[in-house]
């Protein structure tokens, strides 16, 4: 993983604000060469400290207004291909790998309760998963966001 500095602090935060910001407005803007964004940006992908738009979109929005969190507990020499499978279930949108009682959470998003039931039973039929646990989402209330701890780096960085 790369670090980043407080010009790419800076350009990421300006990519939150405006997303679709070309790097010639970028660099405009922060006050810096057109070449020095473009190379940062590229090398901020590269080193997938940019990652895909998927995180942009809304479930919701596309049909999958269901957010559920799901336990799920894994005969532990089965867990590659535990996770390989599950990758395979479109429904299932991020998956970590925990310390403690369960194994993989599940995020997933679904149509409705019955097509949670549908998936609950793909994943329960995957080989290697013992059991699962759902927990349903009421709603989002903080947003994913890394803006906040860029803000503050940044000025920690400034005051060096």
């Amino acid at each position: 993983m790369t670090n980043v500095d407080n010009t790419d602090r800076r350009i990421l935060l300006s990519l939150v604000e405006e997303p679709r910001a070309s790097n010639a407005g970028i660099a405009e803007k922060l006050g810096l060469a057109r070449n020095t964004v473009q190379s940062r940006v590229a090398a901020l992908e590269q080193n997938e400290v940019l990652r895909n738009y998927d995180r942009r979109l809304h479930a919701a929005s596309i049909g999958y207004p269901l957010t559920v969190f799901m336990a799920t507990h894994v005969d532990q020499p089965h867990v590659n291909a535990v996770v390989e499978a599950l990758a395979a279930i479109p429904e299932v949108v991020q998956a970590h790998g925990l310390s403690g009682q369960a194994d993989i959470l599940l995020r997933l998003v679904c149509k409705d309760t019955d097509d949670l039931y549908r998936v609950n039973q793909a994943v329960l039929a995957t080989e290697g998963v013992i059991r699962t646990e759902t927990w349903l989402s009421m709603g989002e209330l903080i947003p994913f966001r890394l803006s906040p701890l860029l803000q503050r780096d940044q000025e920690a960085g400034k005051q060096r």
